[in-house]
């Protein structure tokens, strides 16, 4: 989808900053061998849900980070949105947060508190310990936060084979967001973090998230920016769609394992690509918080 250039955005939606060096969640990995914990990461992770390493003898420290938020200032308007990654992260959290703020009071009777946003480079603190590019972009429900290095986006291509196309960019946002729903919902309170399968709690979660981000793309073209009058984006092409699609497919439990060599279904935490593509579609399509309910249905 293509923001409309004329809508206003805020560059202080979101905080920018550069870390180095601290213990990062999921045991430090460097970006050589983290594709598979990456995988894991990306579309729903929590770096406090994995195992931690023991930590070493001595007095232990975060990510020593540089505030960058002053990098922000250019993003603007929508023309700053459909030409730099970080300014379309902001531009799409802004989208959601309209979108989300008549939703969520209509469909759950509660009303939507704005997630936090941070955009980092190489390392961060966050509510739910340090993490690191490598994590990939994640949501934080000790902090209500969702965090992204905008790199990330380069190995969607590279290493999963998605397109690095502007909605493949922005759904992977509002998958997040849609996690911060949850949370705000209470339906992640009924996730068994060792349950895992194709109809496990864990999947239905991720799956719920997918149908999230369909329903973000269902009302963006319509959502209207209060500053400009302007809705926020254009209608999605066929292309576009696909391209989301697309990358939800490539985070598939069973796309990630060919990758490695072995598909156990057992051990699915995600969803299979056709599950996630199936329950992103079915947001698209309907557009209601009821269409999402994968809870209560035996083979999501």
């Amino acid at each position: 989808m293509t923001f409309n250039d004329s809508i206003r955005t805020n560059p202080t939606r979101a905080k920018s900053s550069r870390g180095r060096g601290g213990m990062v969640a999921g045991g430090g990995l460097g970006l050589g061998g983290v594709v598979l914990f990456v995988l894991y990461m990306l579309m729903g992770g929590d770096p406090s849900d994995l195992p931690q390493p023991a930590p070493p003898p001595g007095p232990q420290s975060g990510v020593a980070e540089q505030d960058q938020t002053d990098k922000l200032a250019k993003c603007t308007d929508g023309e700053a949105a459909n030409t730099y990654a970080e300014c379309r992260v902001i531009a799409t959290a802004e989208s959601l947060d309209a979108v989300w703020g008549e939703l969520l009071p209509r469909e759950a009777g509660r009303e939507d508190v704005k997630a936090g946003l941070h955009i980092f480079e190489d390392a961060v603190n966050t509510g739910c310990g340090a993490a690191s590019s490598s994590t990939g972009p994640f949501f934080c429900p000790a902090d209500d936060t969702v965090y992204i290095d905008t790199r990330f986006y380069d190995a969607l291509e590279t290493q999963l084979g998605a397109k690095n196309a502007p909605l493949a960019q922005s759904y992977i946002i509002a998958h997040e967001w849609g996690h911060h729903i949850q949370h705000l919902t209470g339906q992640s309170r009924q996730v068994n973090h060792s349950d895992t399968g194709p109809a496990s709690s864990m999947v239905r979660m991720e799956l719920q998230a997918d149908c999230y981000a369909g329903i973000w793309v269902h009302h963006a073209a319509q959502s209207v920016d209060p500053e400009s009058g302007e809705t926020f984006m254009k209608p999605p092409t066929p292309e576009q769609i696909n391209d989301a699609l697309t990358a939800a497919a490539a985070v598939g439990d069973d796309r990630i394992q060919e990758k490695a060599g072995h598909i156990a279904p057992e051990s699915w935490t995600h969803g299979s690509a056709k599950q996630r593509t199936t329950w992103f579609t079915r947001g698209y399509e309907h557009g209601t918080m009821k269409a999402c309910d994968t809870w209560s249905v035996d083979h999501p």
